[in-house]
């Protein structure tokens, strides 16, 4: 229901006798809902892509201050990794496994298993990302990937945002008509089932 078709039914049923308070309150509730729906959502979105956004390039300041390029000589060709179902995996799932070695920034050789990202033979050279002590990593991350990210965070918290909001709407309205029902209860229980029957046996 739109936010509009609720301030409008709330203005008709101001001074309708037919409408209880009950139906007020939770006509209230329904528009504040919808207001934080409309108006909260997005700033909570906002929010959290922002404060990701910032985490995540400083996550990336860092990946590049401690995370270097360096090329690689081939070794020797390694054959391809198996899978967990026995199959051999291919060079599009797990690259192309080499022995190869590398210079450390303190200068000395480092040798082990590195992953080329292309076909190569033994004396062929390739890039790879170490850290300060010389270890192969992954690739710093890069901006357009950590601003995908941030926008992933700001939608998933808006939907949550929402999700929360609805939720407590709807917790707030059976807690509300348990109420109602309950006082349908004890006013029948005062008035009696017999009450508006015709006086006598007839």
């Amino acid at each position: 229901m739109s936010t509009v078709r609720i301030v409008a039914g709330l203005w008709r049923w101001r001074g309708n006798p037919l409408c209880r308070e009950t139906d007020r309150a939770e006509a209230w509730l329904t528009l504040c809902a919808a207001l934080l729906i409309v108006l909260g959502t997005p700033l909570a979105g906002l929010a959290a892509g922002l404060a990701a956004s910032a985490e995540l390039n400083r996550v990336v300041a860092e990946q590049r201050r401690h995370r270097h390029p360096v090329w690689a000589t081939t070794d020797q060709v390694l054959p391809h990794p198996v899978g967990e179902d026995g199959a051999e995996r291919t060079a599009e799932e797990a690259g192309y496994p080499v022995l190869a070695f590398w210079k450390s920034p303190d200068g000395t050789t480092r040798t082990g298993p590195a992953t080329a990202g292309r076909p190569v033979r033994p004396g062929d050279r390739f890039r790879v990302w170490t850290d300060e002590h010389g270890s192969l990593t992954s690739a710093p991350m890069s901006a357009s990937t950590a601003s995908s990210h941030a926008v992933v965070a700001g939608l998933v918290a808006g939907v949550a945002a929402a999700v929360a909001v609805e939720a407590g709407r709807r917790g707030a309205v059976r807690r509300m008509m348990r109420r109602r029902f309950a006082r349908w209860d004890e006013e029948w229980a005062r008035i009696g089932p017999d009450s508006g029957r015709l006086g006598g046996n007839g």
